[in-house]
């Protein structure tokens, strides 16, 4: 009985690697980045500013500190993966770069004029386009950029 119990246990610790969730730790922080500053089902063009600072998106090294442009996906981390595992076509090898087969609907913020962190000020633009993601192991970790349809 006792090798019984450790055999379901070694074979729920397997499985558990094995999950669509297992990644790799530095691949994993990526992705949690790249959904935190990307992926956003809900997000609307009037409300740039108070995601992109609930978000705690900045652009460090430049001299006003905030991201100049910064874009959203709207749609389910699942949905935007799948650009990732057979959702995509390979738009550059080098860099392990995507681009959807279906379009999705962004919305782009850019930075107004003369805005400085920590009071950044976007403008936002809704739209359709294919996107470009950078995937590593199966999973998005960087946008890439957006083609309109």
């Amino acid at each position: 009985m006792k090798m019984h119990q450790c055999a379901v246990i070694f074979l729920l610790v397997l499985c558990a690697s094995l999950s669509t969730d297992a990644q790799p730790a530095d691949v994993r922080q990526r992705y949690e980045k790249f959904l935190k500053q990307h992926v956003y089902g809900n997000m609307n063009e009037r409300i740039c500013d108070r995601e992109i600072s609930k978000r705690h998106i900045t652009q460090p090294n430049t001299d006003n500190g905030c991201k100049d442009v910064n874009t959203f996906i709207l749609a389910n981390k699942d949905t935007v993966k799948a650009v990732c595992t057979g959702g995509g076509t390979i738009y550059n090898k080098n860099k392990d770069l995507y681009m959807s087969t279906q379009p999705f609907a962004v919305v782009t913020c850019s930075l107004k004029s003369g805005a400085r962190h920590p009071k950044c000020s976007y403008r936002g633009n809704k739209s359709t386009r294919k996107i470009v993601v950078g995937c590593e192991q199966g999973w998005p970790t960087h946008y890439d950029e957006g083609i309109i349809v």
